[in-house]
């Protein structure tokens, strides 16, 4: 790909974060509206969830084929085409006449999705070529992540109480248009100098994985645990499982090169990412139905209230992506871990909802920890490796967002359904409160994961297990340990 100037790099910087924007939205600016689609739409709660997860699901399934097709066919392309179809899938969205059909467009969109934050993460580490700039790139990147996810609640509230649920759809319409445009006009094409082969059988086996694991935890609840229903789907996860640990070492370009996992701040960005993400997606639907189903407020009074959050994560996404350009990913880890921790233990052991002053400490302690979280997640997965294999890099930090999120929402969601039915399913206040404590030490137990793993794998041991494994993964365009001390300069 030719040198661009900085100005043409800033514009497509722009332009993948126009795109990652949607995306990262629309995991989040449909938990406010959730309330108002189950009561048009005559849904239960495991039908809310799949709402979510249909669409988290699909994009943790294809974001590596994407990015693999993008490497093969070219990255400009297979943007574009995520773009038309997740702009198409929104509008297809807001016209869905029944649950069914929502989910089914839930599903279009993130088949466009998986298409976007890959293929973008690629053009934006080919385009940004010195360590740096690349670091200070990827900071941006993470930033957005951050306030595109604390908007979400804020945006859908304002638009499901002026307009209705279906006009959260409506935003992607123009922003999707737009990149669409400016993407032709001056994002350059480019490829991998050696993309990798198809891998159709690991393939299959992620999706086969990440569906049945989603669709027991979600309907476990009502149909029971011991059911015939949920052994099977924790079967069929536990064999794929266990065939992609076997089947992928034997393949020589396959679709999740497990010796990224050799290094200790890859893996520990994969880890980060499922328990933050986790740590959101069941935030998010627990305080969605505790504000409108128990304290009876509107769409708009509830993402006004989780205010706090949005601002807080608003103001610290970009500051943890200056952070780690400059002083490296350990301090925004560090600080993350201990916010999110500290706001789990005042809703689960402190009964926060039950008092404004602690409720609001807690949304300001998660958006401290949230916005803190992101940016070190993908400058960690991705600083060190050699440029090729930034991308893949890049996908496996997306996939574990959306599994992260789709675990988070099934989890917690199955755990608070449980809770309010062995409670005789009333709907008061010491009743939820009573019913989401468990889901709450979850999600301090979250927090909890992202400080000791952030503490454990961004010290200088772990830098050096990053140089090892991008060694030995190197080729000719190999950063060497120049780069892989980028991010931490």
């Amino acid at each position: 790909m030719p040198e661009l100037t900085h100005r043409r790099r800033l514009l497509v910087l722009a332009i993948c974060c126009m795109s990652l924007l949607i995306v990262s939205l629309d995991n989040t600016v449909l938990n406010v509206a959730l309330p108002s689609m189950r009561r048009e739409l005559d849904a239960s709660v495991s039908g809310m969830q799949w709402t979510i997860d249909a669409y988290t699901v699909v994009l943790a399934s294809l974001l590596m084929l994407a990015g693999s097709t993008a490497d093969r066919l070219g990255r400009r392309r297979v943007f574009m085409t995520g773009l038309v179809l997740f702009t198409a899938g929104s509008v297809l969205c807001s016209l869905a006449p029944d649950l069914t059909a929502l989910i089914a467009f839930r599903m279009v969109q993130a088949v466009g999705g998986c298409m976007l934050n890959p293929v973008a993460m690629s053009i934006i580490t080919n385009t940004f070529t010195d360590p740096r700039e690349r670091a200070r790139a990827i900071g941006v990147w993470g930033g957005v992540v951050g306030i595109s996810m604390a908007a979400g609640p804020l945006v859908g509230g304002v638009l499901t109480e002026l307009v209705n649920w279906r006009a959260i759809f409506w935003i992607n319409l123009p922003v999707g248009l737009a990149a669409l445009v400016l993407t032709w006009r001056y994002v350059p094409e480019s490829r991998a100098p050696k993309p990798r082969r198809v891998d159709p059988v690991g393939q299959i086996l992620v999706m086969v994985l990440l569906g049945s694991l989603t669709f027991g935890i979600i309907e476990a609840p009502d149909a029971g645990f011991t059911s015939p229903l949920v052994v099977v789907c924790a079967v069929l996860a536990a064999a794929s499982l266990a065939g992609l640990l076997r089947y992928e070492p034997r393949r020589a370009e396959p679709l999740i090169d497990l010796r990224f996992f050799r290094s200790a701040p890859f893996s520990g960005a994969t880890v980060i990412a499922v328990c933050s993400f986790a740590a959101l997606g069941g935030f998010l639907f627990v305080n969605t139905l505790y504000l409108q189903e128990v304290r009876g407020l509107s769409a708009l009074h509830a993402g006004l209230y989780m205010l706090p959050m949005a601002a807080l994560t608003l103001v610290c996404a970009p500051l943890s992506g200056r952070l780690v350009g400059s002083r490296g990913p350990r301090l925004p880890l560090l600080v993350a871990g201990v916010a999110l921790t500290a706001s789990g233990v005042l809703f689960a052991a402190l009964d926060a909802e039950t008092s404004l002053p602690l409720l609001f400490t807690g949304y300001v302690l998660f958006g401290l920890g949230f916005g803190m979280v992101n940016a070190p997640i993908t400058n960690t997965a991705v600083s060190g490796m050699p440029r090729a294999q930034a991308g893949v890099a890049s996908a496996v930090a997306s996939t574990s967002r959306q599994i992260g999120t789709t675990l988070g929402v099934a989890v917690i969601g199955a755990v608070l359904a449980s809770g309010m039915a062995s409670g005789g399913g009333a709907g008061g206040m010491d009743d939820f409160v009573a019913a989401s404590r468990t889901a709450w030490w979850v999600l301090t137990g979250c927090g909890l994961a992202v400080l000791l793993v952030g503490a454990a794998t961004s010290g200088a041991w772990a830098r050096a297990t990053a140089e090892r494994t991008a060694a030995r993964l190197g080729g000719p365009d190999q950063p060497g340990p120049v780069d892989a001390k980028a991010g931490r300069r």
